[in-house]
């Protein structure tokens, strides 16, 4: 299942993020995954929740991203709940290509909750990509 959480810039929504994780890391029976850019949620997180930096990986297209997270899922069943803080960051504005990747990885989630953070204002952003909205 697919979430997000859109806003602006400054708007909040790694907060949001953040508090849906820590629920997440006390709450969730199996593993809780968050991933980003630039490892910037490194104090903010429990430690349970496994923080990966994708710049570690060279992920830097939606294409990427998708391999990435299919690897992660695939290599560990205990999975219940991914956080994903910027996805623009990581694939760009290119909302069309951003849809596909909400397609792609909502069918190979089905029974985990992947919540992204987008940088945009709803009004900004295509049909195909607000029916995630949460």
């Amino acid at each position: 299942m697919i979430k997000i959480i859109t806003g602006k810039r400054g708007s909040g929504k790694t907060k949001v993020l953040v508090d849906l994780i820590k629920e997440a890391a006390k709450n969730t029976i199996g593993n809780v995954v968050c991933i980003e850019k630039n490892m910037q949620l490194t104090y903010d997180i429990p430690y349970s929740v496994r923080l990966v930096d994708v710049d570690g990986y060279n992920v830097d297209s939606y294409d990427k991203f998708y391999g990435f997270i299919a690897g992660t899922v695939a290599s560990n069943y205990d999975i219940k709940e991914v956080f994903v803080d910027g996805i623009l960051k990581i694939g760009g504005r290119d909302y069309d290509k951003l849809a596909d990747l909400f397609e792609k990885v909502d069918k190979i989630t089905k029974d985990i909750i992947v919540v992204f953070t987008v940088s945009e204002d709803n009004e900004n952003l295509p049909e195909s990509v607000k029916k995630y909205l949460d």
